[in-house]
């Protein structure tokens, strides 16, 4: 079967079918893309590399966690809303 043929039919089918399509293929997209995230940050993926060098930037003070981040602006924003009172 071609993918002409599918979509063909699949405009075929009843508007439920097509929202249980739907369903189904993002399901399989998103079981698809959290095995290669969890292939790509295992050891020795290519993911690796970048997640070792993120934590060496870190440690030499050259970045900052991200929860360190989210922290700072959270407090900066309930600053912000003080002064404006």
């Amino acid at each position: 079967m071609t993918v002409e043929a599918i979509k063909v039919a699949i405009g075929e089918l009843p508007a439920d079918e097509k929202t249980r399509l739907a369903a189904w293929l993002l399901q399989q997209d998103m079981n698809q893309w959290d095995s290669q995230i969890e292939k790509d940050f295992s050891p020795g993926g290519r993911g690796m590399a970048l997640l070792e060098e993120a934590e060496a930037d870190v440690r030499l003070g050259r970045a900052r966690p991200l929860h360190d981040l989210l922290a700072l602006a959270k407090a900066r924003r309930k600053s912000q809303a003080k002064r404006q009172r």
